[in-house]
């Protein structure tokens, strides 16, 4: 039986997993992390791409706690995306630099109402109608057109330069593979027979997302506990215009958040989030594919649809549990015996997330010591995870 030891353990290889692998060495930790199935993982690849700062946050009119809780993110992620930050993610696409949110001719005042606080004014600007992408040149737009200063990146890319820079130290566990045990100074074992193999961690991190309540369950623990809030996105490929944008609803999420994507073939690909996505969850896939097909034929009647192809995705989004099933403010961290359940709950969150674990192992007195890795080249290496969209 082979014995490797390592100062931290995480399981999950979404972009929290990675970027919190990234930050633990960087800091000196012998940081390993196991993904069952593909790096990317499957809530990360099946985001949006979205580096949120608050404004999809505040359109209930009030700057909520969400809102302020993300809006130092934006900055941090540029800052990395130019090779100038904490990791380096200059390699990573950038889809586009910002968005754009769009009234209808009902919701003008409400907008600019929603605008009136400092702290929007700061981060978007009106779009005077020369300065408007095609979409919304057209003479059947007659709303209002905000763009909002985030990126959108493309998340496939993000994974790759991740795990080009840091991929040496993931390998394939899969969830039948391995169990936990505890060593005689405390430490966690993680067995794994198949290829006699034993791996011993001071500490664990679990961010496997859904994953985390079945990892708890083999550490025989119930908490924290975790909550899913389900989403159903529509998705439709064809010669379409290239858009990263939200139209502005009724409620405090958007109508509708559209970012697009594009093709081997050559077509793009437009993937439907907001509202119709949380409402459609009750829907059947043609019965959702009906409801987007009527919301953009409403909002975008000049985009012709005839030939796209369309499909669905059901999305579980993994979240700590909250009173009355609500969406957390931030990221999520819980720190008990050396393990460590994390959730970040937004893409954006990352680097927060990966800042609080570093904090609370400071905290516990978790230093790193030496390393054996001997063993762990045993082990596969994950693939990296595809858009959603390439496997329908």
């Amino acid at each position: 039986m082979q014995h490797a030891r390592v100062d931290i353990a995480i399981f999950g290889g979404g972009i929290a997993g990675l970027w919190a692998l990234a930050r633990l060495r960087q800091v000196g930790f012998s940081a390993v992390l196991f993904e069952s199935n593909a790096l990317g993982g499957v809530q990360s690849m099946a985001s949006q791409g979205i580096i949120h700062g608050g404004a999809k946050y505040a359109l209930s009119g009030n700057l909520t706690e969400s809102a302020r809780a993300i809006a130092e993110m934006p900055a941090i992620w540029k800052s990395c995306l130019r090779g100038e930050g904490e990791l380096d993610l200059s390699a990573v696409k950038i889809l586009s630099e910002h968005q754009y949110l769009w009234s209808t001719t009902s919701l003008v005042s409400r907008m600019a109402g929603f605008f009136a606080g400092k702290m929007m004014r700061s981060r978007m600007a009106q779009v005077a109608e020369g300065d408007r992408p095609k979409l919304f040149q057209h003479p059947g737009f007659h709303g209002t057109l905000y763009r909002l200063e985030e990126q959108v990146l493309d998340v496939s890319s993000l994974v790759r330069a991740l795990s080009d820079q840091f991929g040496d130290h993931c390998y394939q566990l899969e969830d039948g593979q391995f169990r936990f045990d505890r060593g005689e100074d405390g430490s966690h074992l993680i067995s794994v027979p198949d290829h006699d193999l034993n791996i011993e961690a001071k500490s664990l991190i679990l961010a496997a997302g859904k994953g985390n309540t079945d990892l708890l369950r083999k550490l025989g623990r119930d908490r924290p506990a975790m909550q899913l809030r389900p989403l159903h996105m529509a998705i439709t490929k064809g010669d379409l215009p290239d858009i990263h944008a939200h139209c502005l609803g009724s409620g405090s999420t958007p109508r509708i958040t559209i970012t697009s994507a594009s093709m081997a073939d050559g077509g793009r690909v437009w993937y439907l989030g907001g509202q119709i996505a949380e409402s459609g969850v009750d829907c059947s896939p043609d019965e959702l594919i009906d409801i987007a097909k009527r919301e953009l034929a409403e909002l975008l009647p000049w985009v012709d649809l005839t030939n796209t192809e369309w499909s669905t995705l059901r999305v579980d989004r993994a979240e700590p549990k909250t009173a009355g099933g609500m969406r957390p403010e931030s990221c999520f961290l819980a720190s008990d015996d050396g393990v460590l359940t994390v959730w970040p709950t937004k893409l954006a969150f990352a680097p927060r997330l990966a800042q609080e674990i570093v904090t609370s192992l400071e905290k516990d007195g978790v230093a790193p010591q030496q390393a054996d890795m001997q063993g762990l080249d045993r082990l596969p290496k994950p693939d990296l995870a595809v858009p959603p969209w390439e496997l329908t």
